[in-house]
């Protein structure tokens, strides 16, 4: 369920209409600047949320590259989806949810923007002293969270987690909590292997660059590969490795590696060593509802940190300078986030 404001139902304004708010589209390619809309308003059933915070998520970043698929988006477009607001007006129907109330969203798009207007079902309320830069990545935890269910970790199973961006990091501090014989983690960058240690990955391994095969790295350490391979990267080649780093019988999990895939993939491999391949979003509405209520509350619980990992704050006026630290990371770069206030 998507929010309201695609870039179809968009109609640009002069900068100083009454009644505008800023918002950014793609234009094409790398190319993303802010323009002005019309603010929208809520139908009986819907609520309008007042955005402060938005990251940009690695769907987001393939989107600008221009690698995601023309059924998926074509441009010009509306992205970001991580999003952190307050809840300004609620349709007459709508019960249970009021103005004022602190949410976060899932199953939205277009929210680099200062309003968007969604359902009821793409929001959680927030309690009132949750700090809000630490909202915007819990959209990413129901994914996450079934992730982890689906790979069936537990004490005897070797997991692979390749990659420590912003969802990887996620991702290791709730599959420890899955109680895996060994988590072993690779990245390009020492501070992300540095956090991930704290989150509890038992094995760390700084990939000395780009497009080297994992197993060269880690392979000494475990020849037989691993019983559950969870890349979180964005290209699609990286599932080439994700097979070469999976055990005989084991699966993997795609959270990430869901871009395009430039190079053959060899499915005699996938048949010769048993493996199972899985998605991550879950399939059925309410099941991604309870993943959202799990992953609210173990952030509440202190079990999963998403403070931590905000290392830029970009105003919404300056997008096209967030986008470029995103495309360009270093060691220090983690998760940016959009203040759409500004």
């Amino acid at each position: 369920m998507a929010t309201k404001m695609q870039m179809a139902e968009l109609e640009l304004v002069d900068k100083g209409t009454p009644n505008s708010q800023m918002v950014a589209v793609l234009n094409k390619p790398f190319d993303i600047s802010v323009h002005y809309a019309q603010i929208p308003e809520p139908n009986d059933d819907e609520i309008r949320i007042r955005i402060k915070w938005v990251g940009i998520c690695g769907s987001d970043l393939e989107a600008f590259r221009g690698n995601r698929a023309p059924e998926f988006i074509t441009t010009p477009a509306r992205l970001g989806h991580e999003v952190a607001g307050i809840v300004d007006k609620v349709g007459k129907n709508v019960l249970g949810i009021k103005a004022g109330d602190r949410v976060t969203c899932r199953y939205v798009w277009g929210a680099y923007a200062q309003y968007i207007v969604c359902k009821p079902f793409n929001v959680k309320v927030m309690p009132k002293d949750f700090p809000m830069e630490a909202v915007s990545l819990i959209e990413v935890l129901p994914g996450i969270i079934h992730a982890a269910e689906i790979g069936k970790i537990d004490q005897t199973k070797n997991v692979l987690i390749m990659g420590q961006g912003v969802s990887g990091l996620i991702m290791t501090q709730v599959v420890k909590l899955y109680s895996p014989k060994n988590l072993v983690v690779t990245d390009l960058y020492d501070k992300k292997l540095e956090l991930s240690k704290e989150y509890g990955a038992t094995h760390t391994y700084k990939m000395p660059k780009e497009n080297i095969p994992t197993m060269e790295v880690v392979g000494k350490d475990f020849p037989d590969g691993f019983d559950v391979v969870i890349p979180c990267l964005l290209e699609g080649n990286g599932m080439i490795d994700a097979i070469d780093c999976c055990s005989m019988g084991g699966r993997i999990v795609m959270y990430g590696c869901i871009g395009m895939c430039t190079k053959p993939i060899d499915f005699f491999k996938v048949h010769r060593k048993r493996i199972d391949i899985y998605s991550t979003e879950p399939k059925r509405d309410i099941d991604m509802r309870n993943y959202f209520e799990k992953g609210i509350n173990m952030v509440l619980d202190g079990l999963v940190n998403t403070s931590q990992l905000v290392t830029h704050k970009i105003p919404l006026c300056r997008i096209d300078e967030a986008f470029s630290i995103r495309n360009n990371p270093d060691d220090e770069t983690i998760h940016v986030l959009i203040d759409c206030e500004k």
